[in-house]
């Protein structure tokens, strides 16, 4: 899978709400209630990136997680990480 160009994940982030390009990732915080909330939705994330075989890199502070992905063997965004951000935003 083909790297993105910057105007690609540029043109993708538009329709991402909150996502931003941050050094090869696309990177976005959420917030919840609380730390069960927070958690939660890192559990509904498992069967989406086990499905895709795309695992994100995740950061859980109290209520706030901070999900962020890129394509290691690419060495940057790909499509898959854009596919990536739509599935966290719809577990959020």
């Amino acid at each position: 899978m083909a790297q993105l160009s910057r105007d690609d994940i540029a043109s993708a982030l538009r329709d991402l709400p909150g996502w931003r390009y941050d050094q090869l990732a696309i990177v976005k915080e959420f917030t919840f209630a609380g730390f069960p909330e927070a958690v939660a939705f890192v559990t509904r994330l498992v069967p989406g990136s086990e499905a895709a075989d795309h695992h994100p890199d995740l950061a859980v502070s109290y209520r706030r997680v901070t999900v962020s992905f890129t394509t290691h063997s690419e060495g940057g965004v790909t499509a898959k990480d854009i596919a990536g951000a739509r599935m966290a935003d719809s577990c959020a």
